[in-house]
Order: structure tokens, then sequence, then C-alpha cells
């Protein structure tokens, strides 16, 4: 079925200006992921209990509590290069909660994906917990992450093979971090669960590391073709980032469509890919 078709009306893009890029927030961002967390959890006790999107903070708030525990204790293997890490995830982080506040101003320009998922919450907020917590997921990894990747390697980095390798070792654990947290999330996930998502339990945690690989490689094919656009110069990148930002969109848009998301998943695959990357 298309999105056309399903009947669901996701927020109008604008695809012939620059991509949605929310207001700079003019307060200080987190510089630890320790202040992080606190930022996070601050926005989780600003929710009313039945706004859906507290599933997917919820999750992330934990998951980054994670990532913050593997970078002081190494109790999964370490990371090759923690400041790094550090350095990453907070950006990372920095563009979720940009386009979680311009989506609060009631700002256009909160990113497609995230005005998708969010428009989801907002309209649906009695789905299941689940199914906003892949919505945000998706918003996030697929957009955000190439993204946050460009802001903390070099475009001569990303040509150096010994540079990148070190950087996807630390982006193979991270994912590795992640990993061991599916089981306890998903059973943290309040509410019931259908028939089908009692069935789908264990193809979620089983088939967390397939997706998470899948994710991981297209993220790198789009993080190195927005680095040669951006090496090009600002109009060559602004349209690379536009055409993310479509995809991802549109990815997230199909999942919210009706329909069960785990099986979108299985058939379809979790990530985009730009063209030509």
């Amino acid at each position: 079925m298309s999105l056309v078709d399903s009947g669901y009306r996701w927020p109008a893009m604008d695809t012939t200006s620059g991509p949605s890029t929310p207001a700079p927030d003019p307060r200080p961002g987190p510089g630890t992921i320790g202040e992080l967390v606190q930022r996070l959890e601050g926005m989780q006790d600003a929710m009313s209990a039945a706004d859906g999107r507290q599933h997917f903070l919820r999750v992330y708030t934990n998951t980054t509590r994670a990532v913050g525990e593997e970078l002081r204790t190494a109790s999964l293997g370490g990371f090759l290069d923690p400041p790094w890490v550090e350095r990453w995830d907070l950006a990372f982080a920095g563009l979720y909660t940009a386009a979680f506040d311009a989506w609060m101003r009631g700002e256009s320009t909160t990113p497609g994906p995230w005005a998708v998922a969010f428009a989801a919450a907002r309209d649906r907020p009695t789905d299941p917990p689940l199914r906003h917590v892949l919505f945000g997921i998706n918003a996030h990894v697929n957009y955000d992450l190439p993204q946050a990747l460009l802001s903390v390697i070099t475009d001569q980095q990303f040509d150096d093979p010994m540079v990148a390798e070190r950087r996807r070792r630390d982006h193979e654990h991270i994912d590795r971090v992640l990993a061991s947290r599916v089981g306890e999330e998903d059973r943290a996930l309040p509410g019931s669960r259908t028939l089908t998502d009692r069935l789908l339990t264990p193809l979620n945690r089983q088939g967390t590391k397939r997706f998470l690989k899948e994710a991981r490689q297209k993220v790198w094919r789009n993080a190195y073709a927005l680095s040669k656009a951006r090496v090009i110069g600002p109009d060559a990148y602004g349209a690379r980032l536009r055409e993310l930002e479509k995809l991802c969109a549109d990815r997230v848009a199909d999942l919210v469509a009706p329909g069960q998301v785990i099986l979108k998943l299985a058939r379809d695959g979790f990530g985009v890919v730009l063209s030509g990357a």
C-alpha cells in the first residue's frame, strides 16, 4: 500500500529550499554524557503520562546512560577513542533535542522525519509503545546519525582509511552496547501487546543485530556521500541533505502507515540510501 492510499497525512516538506534546520538553542548544550542524561530526564519529567513521545525518549535516555557507563567502565570491551565517542554522542543527541524543541515551539523547521514521528505521537498516542520507539529510532538513526558523524569527522578523515576504520569500529561497539539493552527495554515497555506483537517479540530481539548492522552500513554510505557534497560546497551539501531528509521522512511515514512495523522492517530493511551512495 502506498502512503497516499493509506490515508495517512504527514507534514508537507518544502523540497525547493534548504533542509529543515531548527533554530539554534541559545542555551549551552550538555558538555558530558552525564549532563546529557540530565537534560533527557528533564524532558521526560515535563511530559504527561499520555504523551506518545515518552516511549522513544525513555529508551533513548536509558541507552544514552548505558553508553556513558561503557565510557566509564569499558565493561563490554571499551572504545578505541572514548573522547571522540562522547563528542559524537553529544552531537547526535543535539540533533534530536533541537528537533524536539522546534516541534514544541510549533516551528515548521522541524526536520521531516521527526515531524512525522512527532505527529504520530500526537495523533495516535495510544498506539503500542514499541511502534513509537521504532518511529523515533528510525528518524534518529537514518537522518541524524550521518549528520552527527560529519560533525566529528573531517572530510580529510573520511578519506583516511586508518581513521575511518577506527571510527567504524567504535560505531560497531556502540551497536554492541545498544544490543545489550534490547531485552530489558522490550520487557519494560508499558501497555498491552497485540497477539502479533507478542509473537514477534523474539524477532524484535533476534533481529536487532541485523537491523543495527544494516543501518550502520547505510549510515556510513550516506555520511560519506554528504562529506563528498560538503567538499563541493554549501549548495551541493544542502541538496544532498534535502534528499536525505525526504528519504527518511518517507521511510518513517511508511512505518507509521497501517501495518505491522516489525514486518515492514523485516521486509524492506531499516535504513535508506542516498542516490549513488
